[in-house]
This record gives C-alpha cells, sequence and structure tokens, in this order.
C-alpha cells in the first residue's frame, strides 16, 4: 500500500486538483464533489479525502467558494458516494475477494475493510469516514454482508455529514486564523499524513505477518519422535 502512495504523490496533494495552479482550479466545487464521489463510491481509493475537504473549506474562507453550498454537497455526495459502493457491494461484491492485485488495487483494501467492519460492526460505517482506503471498501463490505439497509443508511448519513460537513467546516473556521494562512502547505502536508497513517500502520502489521507466515513455512518446529 505504502510503495503505491509514495509512487502517486501528486493526486493525494488536493492543491494539484484544486489549488490555484490546480488541474481543476477554474471548477473547483465540481471537482471537489467528483472527487468525494469517485473516492467513496467507484472504489479508488487513492484520492485526497480530508485534505481535500479542508482545503475546500478554506477556499471557502476567502470567498472562492460559499460554504453553505459547499459542506452540504459534501455531505449527500459522501453520502450518496457511499450507497453505491453499498449496492455494488450487493451486486458484485464477492468478486473483490478474488480480484488480483494491480497499481490502483490491493487485495488487502477489501479484507481489512472487512476485518474493520466485523469488529465494529454498523459503527464502522461512521468511524470508516476517517480512515483512507477503508472508507472506500466498508460500504461495499456491508453490501456484501447484506446489512439492513435502514441500519446502513442512517449510520451512513450520521457519518457523511460528521465527515463531509464537519471537515469542510472546520477548514472554514481555521482559514481565518493568521497561523493556518502562513503555514498552509505543511498544515495540508500533516492532515494528509494523520489521515493515512493508519493505513501505513496496517500495510506494516500485514507486510510483518505475511514475513512471520513465510518464516514459519521456512523454519518448521520440529516434533518430539
Amino acid at each position: 500500500m505504502s510503495t503505491t502512495v509514495l509512487a502517486l504523490p501528486n493526486i493525494l496533494d488536493p492543491m494539484y486538483w484544486v489549488g490555484p495552479q490546480g488541474l481543476f482550479a477554474s471548477a473547483v466545487l465540481p471537482t471537489i464533489l467528483a472527487i468525494v464521489f469517485v473516492e467513496t463510491g467507484l472504489l479508488f481509493p487513492l484520492l485526497p479525502g480530508e485534505s481535500l475537504l479542508f482545503t475546500g473549506g478554506l477556499l471557502a474562507s476567502k470567498g472562492t467558494l460559499d460554504i453553505w453550498v459547499l459542506a452540504p454537497a459534501v455531505a449527500l455526495v459522501a453520502v450518496l458516494g457511499d450507497q453505491t459502493g453499498y449496492f455494488i457491494g450487493r451486486r458484485i461484491g464477492p468478486a473483490l475477494f478474488k480480484k488480483e492485485d494491480s497499481r490502483f488495487f490491493k487485495k488487502h483494501y477489501v479484507t481489512d475493510s472487512h476485518a474493520f467492519f466485523e469488529k465494529y460492526g454498523p459503527w464502522a460505517i461512521i468511524l470508516a469516514r476517517f480512515m483512507p482506503f477503508v472508507r472506500t471498501f466498508t460500504p461495499v463490505i456491508a453490501g456484501v454482508s447484506y446489512m439492513r439497509y435502514p441500519v446502513y443508511l442512517a449510520f451512513d448519513i450520521v457519518g457523511g455529514v460528521l465527515w463531509g460537513a464537519g471537515v469542510t467546516i472546520a477548514g472554514y473556521f481555521l482559514g481565518n486564523v493568521p497561523f493556518v494562512h502562513q503555514n498552509l502547505e505543511k498544515i495540508i502536508l500533516g492532515i494528509l499524513f494523520v489521515s493515512l497513517l493508519p493505513a501505513f500502520i496496517a500495510a506494516w502489521r500485514s507486510y510483518r505477518s505475511r514475513r512471520r507466515g513465510r518464516q514459519d513455512e521456512a523454519d518448521p518446529v520440529a516434533l518430539p519422535d
């Protein structure tokens, strides 16, 4: 996982998409909403999450966007994205467990999300919002597990509002703080690092587990005669 992330630094940087010299600087709102939907609904986890929403809030504090349009729109699209992921899980989710690794997809994204969902149950729908990679695949796992849709929808709406609107509004209010203006790039990098930290830890643990497994196979314990 970490190798893939490090190989694709630009697409994880919100300024690459919506900054003053960004790829879609002239269409900031549609770009933010499109990225949120793709990350949460179309099984593509390698996109900015919290850092993008925080940046959107900062831009709104400068008058580039209307926060009262941006925050509800992000929350709504986040929920719609998760609904898409849920029904993908209901329809084709089991095939993901057999999908081969590629540059943009690793099978352990799915297995890690499944373990997270099994551990936390319905609350995983809310908690996963704040965890890169996991938030992309947890709705699919919920669909694969045939989680009762009314329960899923209720928890998903709460998570979508807390994450989508909450992080965006935090960026808006902090955008008026002089320290944030003076250290914007460092703050965005810090948010990106903190949001990706759980994913790096999970990847490291998975690597160590696989390594121990290979060592156990190479050095089997001798049984007494």
